[in-house]
């Protein structure tokens, strides 16, 4: 394989009066980014896919649905116990986002429970990919991270806890329904977590700019982590010495780098093409 040999850690096989983003009945979610696997506080999920996703997760737990007289419920509210509640479209406003693009619906949710590292893959399943992401803070891009991953069929996306946005609404939205069926599974310490990858047979890729060998000229068989940073920092030292190499997405001239949802797009997109041809 090309780049850099496999590192020796591997082993076997608002403001004012009106509310904001994390509020919901009145009161604060006090959004935060140490959330921890146990945070059990509500939050609203808004907009048609996302609550439709919400609605066919038998894992989510839902308080309440809300729509207005113009919106088409979601046909798989019908298979809830839960009773929608019909309410005009400035009362739920008064409840969601400011600008929020809620399409007349909206659900009050409990955050999804975290998911296992080891569950990612069955042991019988030797292809596969997951995202690893360091340090990446914008809800919004984890989101369409998320979108991107149930595109091209990631089993998971991991990130650290400690330095990673809680589950709201606007990740949500961004998602398109995909925080619903990728697991997005938040670890205390990212260096470990790579290296428990290794153990589970994960060839580790860190997208660096302008480092190592471009991503569609090495082997993507297999079992394959992609590890992205945050824009502008990129990886960090530690996550990068914790990566079998560092690979870089070609551009032309001019243009330095992406936005990191982008990056992930692409670089699952070529992955999902080896997989899928091997």
């Amino acid at each position: 394989m090309a780049g850099r040999k496999r590192s020796g850690g591997r082993h076997g096989g608002r403001h004012g009066g009106k509310r904001r983003e994390g509020w919901a009945e009145g009161r604060p979610d006090r959004p935060t980014a140490r959330r921890g696997r146990s945070h059990q506080t509500p939050y609203w999920i808004y907009g048609q896919h996302a609550v439709a996703a919400a609605c066919g997760n038998p894992a989510r737990q839902i308080l309440r649905l809300l729509c207005t007289d113009e919106a088409a419920l979601p046909e798989r509210a019908a298979q809830l116990e839960l009773k929608p509640e019909i309410v005009d479209r400035r009362g739920l406003e008064e409840l969601l986002p400011i600008e929020s693009v809620h399409q007349g619906t909206a659900a009050l949710v409990i955050p999804l429970a975290n998911s296992n590292l080891e569950e990612l893959l069955p042991e019988e399943e030797r292809n596969g990919v997951v995202l690893v992401l360091d340090q990446i803070s914008d809800p919004r891009n984890i989101g369409a991270i998320l979108r991107s991953a149930a595109a091209f069929g990631a089993a998971g996306v991991i990130m650290q806890d400690r330095h990673a946005p809680p589950e709201t609404g606007a990740l949500a939205k961004a998602a398109s329904g995909a925080l619903e069926t990728v697991p997005l599974i938040r670890v205390n310490n990212l260096s470990r977590a790579l290296e428990r990858l290794a153990g589970m047979g994960f060839w580790r890729h860190g997208l660096a700019m302008g480092e190592g060998p471009p991503l569609h000229e090495i082997s993507l068989t297999g079992r394959v982590a992609l590890v992205l940073g945050a824009e502008g920092e990129g990886l960090r030292p530690l996550t990068q010495r914790n990566c079998d190499s560092l690979v870089h997405l070609p551009m032309a001239a001019g243009m330095e780098s992406l936005n990191v949802s982008a990056t992930a797009a692409i670089a699952l997109f070529l992955t999902y093409q080896a997989l899928t041809s091997s």
